[in-house]
């Protein structure tokens, strides 16, 4: 947490923690729920972010709860994971994120509603 950047922990995230969460849910989903609540902002970050790779297997409810405690951030970096992870996931669930948008409009900043939604309207 001392010397960590967005280039290390998005690679992590993605190549590190969530083949992680894949094999083993059981102890992975509670560890990503804890750190979707913790007080650094990059463990934040890997919890918003480990499911990037997840395709049709994305486990929407995980992501939707990983995300929650991070709407109201002013953090750039989090602002950013989090219409990152609803862009990539709109290519395989798209009617969940326009709804998701659609029932947190107010709550998404306008950087990651515009991420969310880049490339289905």
């Amino acid at each position: 947490m001392t010397s960590s950047w967005w280039d290390i922990v998005d690679v992590v995230a993605s190549n590190r923690v969530g083949p992680l969460l894949v094999r083993f849910p059981a102890q992975m989903r509670p560890l990503m729920l804890q750190y979707a609540h913790d007080e650094h902002m990059w463990r934040r970050r890997v919890s918003i972010l480990c499911q990037l790779r997840r395709r049709e297997s994305l486990d929407t409810e995980l992501l939707e709860r990983c995300i929650k405690p991070s709407l109201s951030s002013k953090a750039f970096f989090l602002r950013k994971a989090i219409g990152w992870a609803l862009r990539q996931a709109a290519r395989h669930h798209p009617d969940w994120v326009m709804t998701y948008v659609d029932e947190h409009v107010d709550a998404l900043s306008p950087l990651s509603r515009r991420e969310a939604l880049k490339h289905l309207t």
